[in-house]
């Protein structure tokens, strides 16, 4: 990781995200915003929902990702590109492969859903399964790109990576002026990080909030006590949330966050379940998480304007908890 003359982490300005916006966009969708009279009447205030489950590979990680791997020079991509993910990442990775015509190779847990091994298959890359650890994930990636010279992207601990995600609100806040709030999921806080910076470059007043799972609050309690804690055996149906925070996305969120709160498993599955119905979308746990947010705290957002950044849309349907 690349750090400044003060000892902290490099990370993007708004120009690199204007950038990364015009780089990836041929290849993605500009995601519509939806909104719902009956939403906003349960949840007391005005929300506009960022629906990235409709971005390709179903999730916003296609930004990150395609940023990332447009930008590696073409003798790089000789020995390919290699991740280690369990969804939405890999089958972004596989997709930006893809489209630059590279090799694609993805470390999965062999606890991943059939839905996203399917999908991460169906863009043309290879998995190697590992155990459902963190530790395997990384020994099996490490030993992989020793053998092969392959270039590793991060889900989140990239630069390139978080240019990407912070055109995801971006376009939210070129499409919806005057919003009080903006809430994310945060697992390792990529998304999280590059919202936080193109808030604060173009609509300053506007708060951003992470959203997290109990089960899975290692961020919440990094951010509380100055200090990154991993994340040991989260317990959430939300598994796109699972990772920890990285030196890189603590050191922004740390410094730019209003606050993260944390939502119970009833009221991600409440969420959910209000977005399949009265929304009519489909919406994964992980992308239900800020929602989650808004009905758990009324008294935060009561009669204010909330984006919200539903995260990704890749369901496995065999495992709906409702």
């Amino acid at each position: 990781m690349e750090w400044n003359q003060k000892n902290e982490p490099i990370v993007p300005s708004f120009n690199d995200i204007i950038d990364a916006h015009k780089r990836i966009q041929p290849y993605i969708h500009r995601t519509p915003i939806i909104t719902s009279k009956s939403l906003n009447s349960i949840a007391g205030c005005n929300l506009f929902f960022k629906c990235e489950n409709f971005q390709k590979v179903g999730a916003f990680k296609a930004r990150g990702a395609l940023n990332a791997v447009l930008l590696l020079e073409k003798t790089k991509l000789s020995n390919g590109i290699a991740t280690h993910s369990s969804g939405n990442h890999a089958q972004a990775i596989a997709y930006a492969g893809k489209i630059v015509g590279t090799k694609t190779t993805i470390i999965m847990p062999s606890s991943a859903s059939i839905p996203k091994i399917s999908a991460v298959r169906s863009y043309g890359a290879e998995i190697i399964f590992c155990e459902p650890t963190q530790q395997s994930r990384e020994e099996t990636l490490n030993s992989f790109i020793e053998k092969t010279k392959a270039i590793f992207i991060h889900p989140y601990d990239n630069f390139n990576v978080i240019a990407g995600q912070g055109t995801v609100a971006k376009e939210l806040l070129e499409d919806v002026s005057n919003l009080d709030f903006i809430l994310t999921p945060v697992g390792g806080g990529g998304l999280l990080s590059g919202t936080l910076l193109t808030t604060k470059a173009t609509s300053p007043n506007t708060k951003v909030i992470g959203v997290e799972p109990s089960g899975a609050d290692d961020a919440y309690r990094s951010i509380r006590d100055n200090k990154i804690y991993p994340s040991i055996n989260p317990k959430t149906i939300a598994d796109g949330l699972l990772t920890s925070l990285s030196q890189r996305t603590f050191y922004i969120i740390k410094n730019l966050v209003e606050k993260i709160i944390t939502v119970s498993e009833q009221a991600i599955i409440n969420a959910m379940k209000l977005l399949f119905e009265r929304a009519k979308i489909v919406v994964e746990p992980s992308g239900a998480v800020p929602f989650a947010g808004v009905l758990e705290y009324p008294e935060i957002f009561q009669s204010k304007n909330i984006g919200i950044i539903i995260s990704g849309g890749n369901v496995d349907f065999s495992k709906l908890p409702f």
